[in-house]
């Protein structure tokens, strides 16, 4: 679970000259219980935890620096981030890191020593937000798919949730100079939840070059194929199915070509990191760092 933890005084922050104004007093930030999956600290929270932390994140603890990162690991991103350093960089970056696969919540009290709590997909954690947010202000931006997928997206998500605040959306095919003046504009919205779907390792390679020219932004979730799911475009598996930690097999059949090379490749290896690079140790992970201090 999540508490708030106060915020220590960093080292770089230099001393005060004489004369100067009180240091502004440290903020509370946050804290959350983590395990080692693969080498990655993962949050041991469930859906209802993480939709409140990401809502108190992104409207009551907004940083000044840049916005909160929050994203998600499974078998695939567990294998490639051991493979490619940029993308272990940039999960490690991140201030949140959910469940997203079931095999993982299995293995948890076996690699880690602690059960993670349950599956967080994204496809459902973006429902508990949005109910969420019947009852505290936050806005929202919609950035990725195709032009198309995208705007079936939002339409669907007005209907289902006329009460949120959307301040805006876009595709997330664009050149360098498109890139630069969309970034700009969402700063100049200043969205709490900006929901990137742009699938890994772009969402990754997006907030480790935008985030820090965003502070108005409060947080950044990456959402992969939400869209497709907000949609419609994509069907989801059978309920049972989803609970049974099958919906992986679900989504192969519905995309052989695409999925199962990965599967077949990234799951073995998966399952290795989480056996070969285990930790029982549990960690509490003070989110903000030092930034408090300087706020």
């Amino acid at each position: 679970m999540w508490t708030a933890g106060k915020a220590g005084i960093g080292r770089g922050v230099r001393r005060r000259r004489a004369g100067a104004g009180p240091r502004p007093a440290p903020r509370r930030y946050p804290r959350i219980e983590t395990v080692s999956m693969g080498g990655l600290p993962v949050a041991r929270l469930d859906r209802r935890q993480t939709a409140a932390l990401m809502v108190a994140l992104a409207t009551r603890y907004r940083r000044r620096d840049r916005p909160w990162i929050a994203t998600s690991v499974n078998g695939q991103v567990l294998s490639e981030a051991a493979r490619h350093d940029g993308l272990r960089e940039a999960m490690l970056y991140a201030d949140v890191i959910s469940c997203d696969g079931q095999p993982l919540g299995v293995a948890s009290p076996m690699v880690a020593g602690a059960r993670l709590p349950e599956r967080v997909a994204t496809t459902d954690l973006f429902h508990d937000v949005a109910r969420l947010a019947r009852t505290r202000a936050c806005s929202m931006y919609f950035l990725g798919a195709s032009a198309a997928e995208n705007a079936r997206a939002m339409a669907r998500v007005r209907r289902l949730y006329p009460h949120l605040r959307i301040l805006g959306a876009a595709h997330g095919y664009r050149d360098h100079a498109g890139w630069i003046r969309l970034v700009r504009e969402i700063d100049r919205l200043g969205p709490d939840i900006v929901w990137l779907a742009l699938g890994v390792p772009r969402e990754q390679e997006f907030y480790m070059r935008f985030a820090h020219a965003m502070p108005n932004v409060g947080l950044i979730k990456t959402s992969g194929g939400l869209f497709n799911f907000l949609s419609a475009s994509a069907p989801r598996a059978p309920q049972w199915m989803q609970e049974s930690g099958l919906e992986w097999a679900f989504r192969m059949a519905q995309e052989p070509r695409r999925l199962m090379l990965r599967y077949l490749t990234t799951s073995p290896h998966a399952l290795l990191l989480m056996f070969t690079r285990r930790s029982r140790r549990r960690d509490e992970k003070r989110l903000g760092g030092d930034i408090g201090a300087r706020g």
